[in-house]
């Protein structure tokens, strides 16, 4: 039954994407602000389908620690769901994505017209240097910049992967940096079609105040995403300093 309803799940995801695509596109030709409503509906829509055929149901926490205006959102990554909460959690996210995405067909027209912000990871500097000018756009459009900092969707369980692109966006931006804790792979496979009953849930955690040197930075960022997502897990999934009593910050 699980299998079952994860496979129709998996037609009401792609096939509302076409659908959204298609009825917003007028809207999406218009403006960035008309591509984001179209991403706003389909996650929309992925979420209703989410809860009323395989009953995953989503719980944000900590909206309040949120500073006001623009700021860097730095979240764990193990779910192709995590890259869409952003879309009904903030008004018009920039988020931080691998460049062969815009390549896809309906999806990556669209993260164009909405001004994501691509990344080459085999371009170096010149990746780097493009990343944080159009990072600069959107901090000064007044946009909420969203990345997943180990780069790509990590199993539970994995070793923490965290890039430095992040630290470079920390630096230039000057911004404070909301780390998110989320436990989505309990319930959404990674790198599967497997769609399990349960609840993610996607945690604001304390935010690091812009100003610190790169490593501080980095050490505070890992310390708290980790932390904060073994703590969601259930004992036995927990790391080891988890499970020993050291909670999120």
């Amino acid at each position: 039954m699980t299998l079952l309803r994860s496979l129709v799940f998996l037609v009401w995801l792609y096939g509302t994407m076409t659908a959204v695509g298609i009825v917003w596109l007028p809207a999406a030709l218009s403006s960035r602000a008309g591509a984001v409503s179209a991403g706003r509906a389909w996650t929309r829509l992925a979420l209703w389908g989410a809860r009323w055929i395989v009953g995953i149901r989503v719980e944000v926490r900590g909206r309040e620690r949120l500073p006001p205006g623009p700021v860097l959102v730095a979240a764990k990554h193990q779910a192709m769901i995590d890259t869409l909460l952003p879309f009904v959690l903030f008004d018009q996210p920039a988020v931080v994505l691998k460049k062969e995405l815009l390549g896809m067909p309906i999806f990556g027209w669209y993260a164009r017209q909405m001004e994501m912000i691509p990344v080459d990871r085999e371009a170096n500097m010149a990746a780097l240097k493009a990343m944080l000018a159009a990072a600069r756009t959107a901090r000064g459009d007044g946009r909420v910049l969203v990345i997943f900092p180990e780069g790509t969707r990590q199993p539970i369980g994995a070793p923490p992967d965290y890039k430095p692109g992040v630290a470079a966006l920390y630096r230039d931006l000057g911004l404070p940096c909301v780390p998110v804790a989320l436990n989505s792979g309990l319930v959404w496979e990674g790198r599967g079609i497997l769609r399990r009953p349960g609840t993610i849930v996607w945690e604001f955690l304390e935010p690091i105040p812009p100003g610190l040197k790169r490593d501080a930075f980095m050490q505070a960022m890992e310390e708290r995403i980790e932390a904060g997502s073994d703590a969601l897990l259930p004992p036995a999934l927990r790391a080891p300093r988890a499970r020993e009593g050291v909670g999120p910050s």
